[in-house]
């Protein structure tokens, strides 16, 4: 695994779906650079935002950050969006594929003092919108409507289709 080294902030005026676009593809340049003169089969990369209305809540600075980023999403509807991008195995290879994937997400609501408990575990810290529908913030998900993997950080389902139809994963499973 190369890290994709890129600038994630979220430029002035800079929609959700037009962001995740340029992260990815801004992490699909970086980590086929970096993988110049190695020998892989395809590169994927991935970022995930999850969405209330039309503000992205990244991942949280820190505890306090968490539990604020918590207390928005308690009791309302968001969205998580994945945007991923794959490319052949030569670093000169154009894009093969790229898709966004969204999930509509409803955490139960919860109070202050249960959101800070969740908030300390830490499990959250690096999660956009400070929660892991994996792990113990399980018990703040009321309805997920669309892809569980999504939420989780990458669309399994959507992403093996797209690699077996251009030809990057031969046979699966």
């Amino acid at each position: 695994m190369l890290p994709a080294d890129v600038n994630e902030d979220v430029l002035a005026n800079e929609q959700p779906l037009a962001y995740l676009e340029r992260i990815a593809s801004d992490k699909l340049r970086a980590v086929r650079t970096r993988a110049e003169g190695l020998a892989f089969g395809a590169v994927v990369v991935a970022d995930t935002s999850v969405v209330l209305g039309q503000q992205i809540l990244g991942k949280p600075t820190d505890v306090a950050d968490a539990e604020r980023l918590l207390k928005l999403l308690s009791g309302v509807e968001h969205i998580v969006y994945t945007r991923y991008a794959f490319a052949g195995g030569s670093a000169g290879a154009s894009v093969v594929g790229a898709r966004t994937v969204s999930t509509r997400v409803r955490l139960r609501a919860a109070d202050e003092a249960v959101l800070r408990r969740y908030a300390q575990t830490g499990e959250g810290l690096d999660k956009a919108g400070a929660y892991a529908a994996q792990g113990i913030g399980a018990f703040l998900v009321e309805r997920i409507d669309g892809s569980y993997s999504n939420v989780v950080g990458l669309p399994l389902c959507e992403l093996v289709q797209d690699l077996v139809q251009a030809g990057l994963l031969a046979q699966f499973p």
